[in-house]
C-alpha cells in the first residue's frame, strides 16, 4: 500500500510552525537520521547539543522532540529536575505512559526502590533523639562519603580531597556489608546499593517492548552538565557495552549541556554520534526567527540584532511583543528591563514580572509571597501565575520556575538602583517568609534529618541568601557557619552554600560576600572541604596546624570503628549513621592482628610534630574576620563578621576527622588541641583526642585527656573503653578491666569494648570469658570483619580450629583483601591437616606482603611437613630477619 504524503501545505506549515525558527543545519541532520536504517553506517544514536546559557538548547531540544513525533517516535524528556539514575527513569516511565505504554514492571520495581531507599535511610537516623537547638555540626564523614559513594546521597563524598580513591573504596565497601546486612533479601540489599544493576536490565525490556509497537524511541536528556553527573557513564555503559541487556537498535539519545562530550569517555565512539555546538544566532537565523513572529521592518529588526547580540533567549523575547518601529524597540539608553516588559502596559503584570525576578526560583507558594498581593482573589493570582509561566525568558524545572540569567540580571540591578530602601525591605520580607516556613519544617526534628532534607536545606539557602541581598551584616557570620555544618555532607551540598555566598554578591553587589565566597569556591575547587575549613579559620584569625604531618599506615585496622563509636555515643547529629562505617583499608604491610600464639607487635612509632611559628600565636576567639591581604576586597559598610568560638571549634574538630581519615593523626591531634583551647570542657573532643593519642603511642597523653573526658562525663562508653585499651597497652590488666567493664555495662552492644575485653581476659587466662565477650560482640556486629578475626583466632587458640575456619570466611566475604584474616585462616587450615590448601593461603598473603614475619613462620611449619626444608629454612630466616 502507498504511503500517504503529506501536502504542500502541512510542510510548509511544519516549517512555519509557531515558537522555533532556525537552526537549520541542526534540525536537518536529526530528522535525516530517521530516513537512515539503524544498520547503516551513517545512522547516528546520539545526539549532543552543547553550548553557553542562552544560546537555546532547551528550544532546539522542543523543536528535535516535535521532528521525532512526526516520525512516530515514543519520546521522554529529562532534566536536571531529576536527581538520580531512578528518578530519571521514573521520568521516562511517566512520560511514556502518557503516550499509551505502560512500563509496568518498571513502575513496581521503582516503587520498591523508593520503600527500601526509605527504610536505609531511616535505619541511619533511626535511633537519633531531636535536637531542640537545630542542626549542629557532627563528625561522620566517612560514613557520609559512603553514603554518597553508594548513592544514598547526591554529591562527591566528604572530604574527598582528603581521602584517595582506594579509601574511598575500602569506605564504601564496608558500608555496603553493614547496610546490606540490613536488608530482608540480597535482592532488595542490590536494589539500593547499586539501584542501576537491578532497574536497567527492566527498563532495556521494557523499552525492547515499546520498540515493537512504535517505530523510533527518543530519549531527550537535558541540563546534561547536571543529569550527567549521574547519567554519563551509565549511558555510555548501557550504549557500548552489554553489561545491562540490548538496547532497541531504533533508540535514539539525545543530550543537551553547556559542555562537550567528556572525550575520555566518548571520544572513541564518533562514529555513532553527532555532535552538535550552538553559539548565538546567525544574523540569517535571527532574522527567519523575527520573520516568522512579523517583525520585518528593517529599522526594527537591525535595532534587535544590535541589542541582543543575536542570543536566542533575547531575539526572542524581543520579538513576542512584534514590535513594528525601533522606537518599539527601545533607544539605546533603555534598560534592558524596560526592553523586556516594554509592550506590557499592564501595571500590575509588569510589577509582579519585576518582583518574581527577586527569588532565585519560585513554585506556586514562593509567587504568592513575592506578588503581595493580599486584595487580589485566587483567580486573579493564578491568572498572573499562568501569564508569568508563559513569558518567553521564564522556564519550569522540576516544578519551579527560573528567570533567564540575562534576564534576571538587570531587573534585580533595576530595583536596587532605582529604590535601594524598597529594595532591602523586599528582601528582608523574603528572608522573613523563607525562615518562617524553615521553622516550620524543623518541628519536631533532629539537625541530621534536616541537613539530609533537600526541601529544609533548598529553604535555609533561600533565607540566606535574601538576608546578604537584604544587607544583614549578620547574615555572613551565619553562612559562615552554616559552611561548618555543610562540610560534614560533603563537598557538593558545602558548594551550595558557597554558591550563595557568590550569587548574593554578584546579585546584591555586596563585595564582602563576593570575596567570601570567590575565596571558599576557589579553596573547594582545590582542595574540598578540608581546604574551605582551614580558610575560614585562617581568615578568622584562628590559627591552623601547617606542620610535618605523617602519611603511612594507620596502626590499628579497627581505629575507624572506635571513632565512629564516639559519634555514635556522642552528642553529634550523625551518631547514628556512623554505626555503618567501614574501616579503612589496610595499608601496605600493616600491622597484623595478634592471634592467641602471637605476641602484641610494636607499632611503628609516629613522627612528633614540629609546630610552625603561627603555633603558638594567640587564637582570637570571635575575632573579626580579616581579608586575605593580597586579595583583599573593599568591605562594605556596616559588615562585621565574625567566627563564634563554638563554630571554630567545631571547624578544627571536623578538620580533625579529616585528617584521621587520610592517615594522619597528628594532624587531627593538633587541630582538636586548637579545638580544645576554644571549648575546653568538651568532653567528647577529649575523649577523641585521648583516643588519638593512643593510637599514636603516647599513652601518658592518652590517660591525661580520657580521665579528663571521664571526670566531666563519667556515663561516656567511649572514653572508658578507651582508657581501658590504653591501660591494656601498658598491661594493666585489672585497671583495663574495671574500664571496660564500665563501657560495657554503659553499653552492652559495644563490639570494640568487648573486643577489647576478650583480649584482656584473655592475658587474665582466663579463655572462656574470651570467648563469651567475642561472642556478644559478633552478635552485637556480625558483619564486621575485624570482630569475626578475633573471634576465629580465639577459637583456633583453643583447637577450634573448624569453627575458627567459619569466622575467617565470614571475615574474608567482607573483606578480601583482609591479609591478617586469610594467613590466620591458612593457620587454622594447617592445624586441621589441610596443608596443601593452607600453604595456599599463606602463599596469596606472602605475594602481597613478603615481610610478614607472623605469616612467613606458619609458612615454614607448612613447608616443613610437606618435606620442603629448605623453602622452611628460607622462611625462617625471612622472618628472623625481619624481626
Amino acid at each position: 500500500m502507498a504511503q500517504t504524503r503529506p501536502s504542500m501545505q502541512q510542510l510548509i506549515a511544519q516549517r512555519q510552525r509557531a515558537g522555533f525558527i532556525g537552526r537549520g543545519a541542526e534540525r536537518a541532520a536529526f530528522r535525516a537520521n530517521f530516513d537512515t536504517p539503524p544498520e547503516d553506517e551513517r545512522h547516528r544514536f546520539l545526539f549532543h547539543v552543547h553550548g553557553n546559557a542562552g544560546v537555546g538548547k532547551s528550544f532546539l531540544l522542543r523543536e528535535l522532540g516535535q521532528v521525532a513525533r512526526e516520525h512516530g517516535a515514543l519520546i521522554a524528556y529529562v532534566d536536571d529536575s531529576a536527581g538520580s539514575l531512578p528518578e530519571a527513569m521514573e521520568v521516562i516511565s511517566r512520560q511514556f505512559a502518557t503516550q499509551g505504554r505502560r512500563f509496568k514492571d518498571l513502575d513496581r520495581l521503582l516503587a520498591t526502590y523508593r520503600e527500601r531507599r526509605h527504610e536505609a535511610e531511616l535505619a541511619v537516623a533511626a535511633e537519633q533523639p531531636a535536637e531542640p537547638d537545630g542542626p549542629s555540626a557532627s563528625s561522620t564523614v566517612a560514613v557520609r562519603a559512603g553514603l554518597v559513594a553508594l548513592g544514598l546521597v547526591p554529591g562527591v563524598g566528604a572530604f574527598a580531597g582528603a581521602l584517595d580513591s582506594g579509601r574511598l573504596a575500602q569506605v564504601t565497601d564496608r558500608l555496603r556489608a553493614d547496610l546490606g546486612a540490613r536488608f530482608r533479601s540480597h535482592e532488595d540489599a542490590r536494589l539500593v546499593l547499586a539501584p542501576e544493576s537491578v532497574l536497567t536490565p527492566v527498563l532495556l525490556d521494557e523499552l525492547a517492548q515499546a520498540a515493537s509497537a512504535a517505530p523510533w524511541i527518543v530519549l531527550f536528556f537535558d541540563t546534561y552538565e547536571m543529569t550527567g553527573r549521574f547519567l554519563d557513564g551509565w549511558l555510555h555503559s548501557v550504549m557500548t557495552t552489554d553489561r545491562y541487556g540490548a538496547v532497541p537498535a531504533t533508540t535514539v539519545v539525545v543530550t543537551a549541556g553547556q559542555l562537550p562530550f567528556d572525550t575520555a569517555r566518548w571520544g572513541g565512539f564518533g562514529d555513532f554520534m553527532t555532535d552538535l555546538p550552538l553559539g548565538p544566532f546567525t544574523e540569517p537565523e535571527a532574522r527567519d526567527l523575527l520573520a516568522g513572529r512579523g517583525v520585518v521592518a528593517e529599522p526594527v529588526v537591525r535595532e534587535v540584532l544590535r541589542l541582543t547580540a543575536g542570543l536566542p533567549v533575547l531575539v526572542s523575547t524581543l520579538a513576542e511583543s512584534r514590535p513594528a518601529d525601533p522606537a518599539d524597540v527601545g533607544d539605546p539608553s533603555a534598560t534592558a528591563v524596560d526592553r523586556f516588559l516594554k509592550w506590557e502596559a499592564d501595571p500590575v503584570r509588569r510589577s509582579v514580572a519585576l518582583a518574581c525576578a527577586l527569588p532565585r526560583g519560585l513554585d506556586a507558594d514562593v509567587f504568592r509571597a513575592v506578588a503581595d498581593r493580599p486584595d487580589a482573589g485566587p483567580g486573579e493570582l493564578d491568572a498572573l501565575y499562568a501569564w508569568l509561566r508563559s513569558l518567553p525568558f521564564v522556564a519550569e524545572r522540576g516544578g519551579r520556575l527560573r528567570y533567564h540569567d540575562v534576564v534576571r540580571a538587570p531587573m534585580l540591578r533595576l530595583q536596587r538602583s532605582e529604590a535601594p530602601r524598597s529594595w532591602a525591605a523586599r528582601q528582608k520580607a523574603l528572608a522573613a517568609v523563607f525562615g518562617r516556613w524553615r521553622t516550620e519544617a524543623e518541628t519536631g526534628r533532629g539537625g541530621t534529618e534536616l541537613w539530609a532534607d533537600e526541601g529544609w536545606r533548598e529553604l535555609r539557602l533561600a533565607e540566606l541568601y535574601h538576608l546578604l541581598c537584604a544587607g544583614d551584616s549578620s547574615a555572613l557570620s551565619s553562612v559562615l557557619s552554616d559552611v561548618v555544618d555543610a562540610c560534614e555532607q560533603g563537598e557538593s551540598v558545602a558548594g551550595r552554600w558557597v554558591r550563595v555566598l557568590v550569587e548574593a554578591g554578584r546579585d546584591a553587589e555586596t563585595r564582602t560576600a563576593a570575596d567570601w565566597g570567590r575565596q571558599l569556591a576557589e579553596a573547594l575547587a582545590t582542595g574540598g572541604t578540608s581546604a574551605i575549613l582551614e580558610l575560614l579559620l585562617r581568615r578568622a584569625g584562628f590559627a591552623v596546624y601547617a606542620g610535618p604531618v605523617y602519611n603511612g599506615p594507620v596502626v590499628n585496622g579497627d581505629l575507624a570503628r572506635v571513632r565512629f563509636e564516639w559519634l555514635r555515643t556522642s552528642g553529634d547529629r550523625s551518631r547514628e549513621r556512623a554505626r555503618s562505617a567501614p574501616a579503612p583499608a589496610p595499608a601496605p604491610e600493616p600491622t597484623p592482628t595478634p592471634t592467641a600464639t602471637e605476641p602484641y607487635p610494636t607499632p611503628t612509632p609516629y613522627p612528633t610534630p614540629v609546630p610552625p611559628p603561627s603555633w603558638t600565636a594567640a587564637v582570637r576567639p570571635g575575632a573579626p574576620v580579616q581579608g586575605d591581604a593580597r586579595q583583599a576586597t573593599p568591605a562594605d559598610p556596616g559588615w562585621s563578621v565574625t567566627l563564634d568560638p563554638a563554630v571554630a571549634a567545631r571547624a578544627y574538630r571536623t578538620r580533625a576527622l579529616a585528617h584521621d581519615l587520610a592517615g594522619d593523626q597528628n594532624a587531627a591531634v593538633a587541630d582538636l588541641d586548637r579545638a580544645l583551647e576554644l571549648t575546653p570542657d568538651d568532653a567528647r573532643g577529649l575523649a577523641l583526642r585521648g583516643e588519638y593519642h593512643r593510637v599514636l603511642e603516647r599513652h601518658d597523653e592518652a590517660i591525661r585527656d580520657l580521665d579528663r573526658a571521664l571526670a566531666l562525663n563519667p556515663a561516656d562508653a567511649f572514653a572508658a573503653a578507651s582508657r581501658g585499651a590504653t591501660r591494656l597497652s601498658r598491661q594493666q590488666l585489672d585497671e583495663a578491666l574495671a574500664d571496660l567493664d564500665r563501657a560495657v555495662e554503659l553499653k552492652p552492644d559495644y563490639p570494640w569494648a568487648l573486643v577489647r575485653r576478650a583480649r584482656v581476659h584473655r592475658g587474665l587466662g582466663d579463655p572462656d570469658r574470651q570467648l563469651a565477650d567475642l561472642d556478644r560482640a559478633v552478635a552485637a556486629d556480625p558483619d564486621w570483619a575485624w570482630v569475626r578475626c578475633e573471634r576465629g583466632d580465639a577459637l583456633r587458640g583453643v583447637g577450634r580450629d573448624t569453627e575458627a575456619l567459619a569466622d575467617y570466611d565470614h571475615a574474608l566475604v567482607l573483606e578480601p583483601g583482609y591479609d591478617s584474616a586469610r594467613a590466620s585462616r591458612g593457620a587454622s587450615l594447617a592445624n586441621l591437616g589441610r596443608h596443601e590448601e593452607a600453604l595456599a593461603e599463606l602463599d596469596q598473603v606472602l605475594e602481597r606482603r613478603p615481610s610478614y614475619t607472623w605469616a612467613l613462620r606458619q609458612r615454614a611449619a607448612v613447608r616443613r611437613h610437606l618435606g620442603d626444608d629448605a623453602g622452611a629454612t628460607s622462611d625462617e630466616e625471612l622472618a628472623q630477619a625481619g624481626e
